[in-house]
């Protein structure tokens, strides 16, 4: 059904179920290694691979982690809590039973404002708990999807990775805005994880997924309807569509006079969604407290030193910095699409303008990190080292086409911007007198040049200051070399 249509004829509910892994240093009950990638089945032990005799202890740092999302989200912390088994059968699941919370999780009751196109939504968080991670699946065919597979590798590495789970309540109200409110929502949660610094949040690699939840209700009836699921969508692209579709998915088959089943789905890249596993009755977990683990306790003098640590809301730092640094909104569109605003403050930081901040890391800079697959914090230079290079061009020792020989060097790891401009020899000529010699000879060597200039053809200038830069090696300040060449001529 066309999406104008369907969303006239019913009204979209909304559940977001966002997983997020951690970034500890290691496992949520054991020492192994939380790392991305490795080879399939190194990062294992006992513990992680639920072998007879084995004993989890929680991680200590990943419970903190979980206290600062929910304290960000506005949640209620538990005085107490603990973990419980949620017990069903899935290949990746080494112990035939995930260890999570259930009726007791450590953050709830929460509640946040999304802003979208000047309209404020209000999301409201029933939970943020902790459980362990799932291995993986590696589906052996063309797609390398689940789809049409031949067979299924298991790789345990990710089995075991601390995540914490943030469950919405039903989201209504947003009528044809339900994709978009939802894309805004993960994104203001990206941002806020990322500020955080509890986990990498790239969705590209699972770090952070999104469990999509969608009813319809006919208009203004108030009745929520029959949910379906799209599991692990990985983009706020991929949430945005993968919602638009199942609204026109689920308002054609209803204004057929048919039923939505109740189930999971599968998103698929080019738009579509696909069944995945029923729904229709309650699935029994049954969930019992996890016997080898204790009560957990946050002290409320811990939790509140907590909250007075967090960082400053996102959205709020980024509004102070436009107006610190004096950008305009492209402008500053144009850093934090480049994620360069934490790099782009350090630098400002370290004694560089915003504007020259900012030409350095969305030009050269993210040149350099595009070609070689990084992102901007990644790349073998320095905020420091940034500040360093714009010093030395405000002091006059280097003109912009050295200053990019130096930043080309530094990121070829040949060492300080001080040492490679000594050791190459690239500081401007800044002897009035080499200066000068250079000057007569373009002159001589640019007649034509030298005599409409005399003429009062400013223009022609050009033309001697392009051979006097070549007579100094490049290694002249244009502007200088261009009055030298005036009062020569004069």
């Amino acid at each position: 059904m066309d999406y104008d249509q369907a969303v006239e004829l019913f009204d979209p509910a909304l559940g977001l179920e966002v997983h997020v892994e951690l970034n500890t240093a290691s496992k949520l009950f054991c020492g192994c290694a939380n790392r991305f990638s490795g080879p399939p089945n190194s990062r294992t032990c006992p513990v992680c691979l639920g072998l007879p005799g084995s004993l989890p202890v929680v991680n200590a740092r990943a419970v903190e982690s979980a206290i600062r999302i929910g304290l960000a989200l506005n949640c209620q912390i538990a005085r107490q809590c603990c973990f419980a088994r949620k017990n069903y059968f899935y290949p990746d699941m080494t112990k035939d039973f995930q260890t999570s919370q259930y009726d007791e999780p450590i953050c709830f009751d929460g509640r946040v404002a999304v802003e979208l196109a000047g309209q404020v939504f209000d999301v409201e968080i029933e939970r943020a708990h902790l459980e362990e991670d799932a291995g993986q699946l590696l589906h052996q065919g063309a797609t390398g999807r689940i789809q049409g597979a031949d067979y299924s590798l298991v790789d345990y590495n990710r089995a075991g990775t601390p995540l914490v789970e943030i469950v919405t309540r039903p989201i209504t109200g947003t009528g044809a805005q339900a994709p978009q409110v939802a894309r805004a929502y993960v994104a203001w949660l990206r941002d806020q994880l990322r500020a955080l610094g509890v986990s990498d949040v790239r969705m590209e690699q699972g770090s952070l997924r999104c469990d999509a939840n969608l009813s319809l209700s006919p208009k203004g009836s108030g009745v929520l309807g029959t949910r379906t699921e799209t599991k692990n969508v990985n983009s706020l692209r991929s949430i945005e569509r993968a919602l638009g579709y199942e609204i026109r998915r689920q308002a054609a088959i209803l204004a057929d006079g048919g039923r939505v089943v109740q189930e999971t789905r599968h998103w698929h890249e080019e738009g579509t969604t696909s069944p995945g596993r029923s729904k229709e009755q309650a699935e029994d977990y049954r969930y019992f407290p996890e016997p080898d683990l204790p009560q957990l306790r946050p002290d409320p003098e811990w939790v509140e030193s907590l909250r007075r640590r967090l960082p400053e809301d996102p959205r709020a730092r980024v509004a102070r910095l436009q107006a610190e640094w004096g950008l305009t909104d492209l402008e500053m569109r144009d850093v934090l699409g480049a994620e360069a605003l934490d790099v782009v403050e350090a630098t400002v930081a370290a004694g560089v303008s915003p504007a020259a901040a900012r030409k350095w890391w969305l030009t050269e800079l993210l040149r350099f990190a595009n070609a070689a697959g990084l992102e901007l914090a990644a790349v073998p230079m320095t905020p420091a080292q940034v500040a360093a290079v714009q010093a030395l061009v405000d002091s006059g020792r280097l003109n912009d086409k050295l200053a990019r020989q130096v930043t080309e060097a530094v990121l070829a790891g040949e060492g300080e911007p001080d040492q490679i401009v000594a050791r190459r020899g690239l500081a401007l000529v800044s002897d009035t007198a080499q200066l000068q010699a250079a000057v007569e000879r373009a002159v001589a060597a640019c007649p034509q040049a030298a005599e409409s200039v005399r003429q009062g053809k400013a223009q022609a200038v050009g033309a001697i200051i392009g051979a006097a830069m070549r007579e100094l090696g490049g290694q002249g300040d244009a502007a200088q070399v261009r009055q030298l060449i005036l009062e020569t001529l004069a």
